[in-house]
């Protein structure tokens, strides 16, 4: 067990959402690595987009990384194309269907970003469950939210024609590990009876399984801007990170 190293990366500081159940539960030495020196995932080639994530898992194996949570949905899109290394790897994708299929929804909705959505990979998945889901592109969410807004009224504006199609589901699964820090601006947008699924519980429970030991020594690292990922986890999910590392990856 004392062999096993955690790491989460995301381009950004959405898997924060995603650290925070993890350190909480399990208080894992967790190294996270937000890759905002890169191009935004959302944006590449699914070929570009493998090859940069080969890059950064090839970076974390050498700092001793055993287990690795890609804690963004655009990345776990290409999750088949990657070379795992010999890390234990899971995405977004698996533990959300997981989470939305157990919740048996009588009408799915989903948000998530450009590449999540028309990649199709949830529409399949849902589809082998016989689940239809209705699908948003909520792209200028999580840059917005990156700049640590999670409360103005620019932000419910740019919301509220997303959300709107789909407001009297039953569920609306977040399919942006961002998008957790909006969810009370989204609910004023919503019908009152509909949930909103967060899959970072059932992430946790896929942790959980790797049995990881407890450690001290967090490690926040950005191939981006420190000050500028210190202040958006302050502003969008209220975590001070102490210290962040830049680094370069290849």
């Amino acid at each position: 067990m004392s062999d096993k190293k955690l790491a989460i990366i995301d381009w950004g500081i959405g898997g924060l959402s995603v650290y925070g159940p993890i350190r909480e539960r399990f208080g894992i030495g967790v190294t996270y690595l937000s890759d905002t020196g890169a191009t935004p995932y959302g944006k590449m080639s699914r070929d570009e987009l493998a090859g940069r994530l080969n890059a950064v898992i090839s970076f974390l194996k050498a700092r001793g990384v055993t287990h690795l949570v890609i804690g963004c949905n655009a990345a776990s899109t290409a999750i088949g194309d990657i070379d795992r290394q010999g890390l234990n790897v899971v995405g977004m994708i698996e533990p959300a269907t997981a989470m939305a299929v157990r919740l048996k929804p009588s009408q799915l909705g989903l948000i998530g970003g450009r590449r999540t959505v028309l990649s199709g990979v949830y529409r399949r998945a849902f589809a082998a469950h016989g689940i239809a889901v209705e699908q948003r592109i909520a792209q200028p969410l999580s840059a917005i939210i990156e700049s640590g807004d999670t409360s103005s009224e620019h932000l419910r504006q740019t919301a509220k024609p997303i959300i709107g199609p789909i407001r009297n589901s039953s569920h609306i699964l977040l399919a942006c590990t961002h998008y957790p820090a909006i969810e009370p601006v989204l609910r004023t947008l919503v019908s009152a009876g509909t949930r909103f699924i967060d899959p970072a519980s059932e992430l946790v429970k896929i942790v959980s399984r790797w049995k990881i030991a407890p450690a001290d020594g967090d490690q926040f690292l950005t191939t981006g801007d420190p000050n500028a990922m210190k202040a958006a986890a302050k502003n969008a999910f209220g975590i001070s990170l102490k210290a962040v590392k830049r680094v370069v990856i290849a």
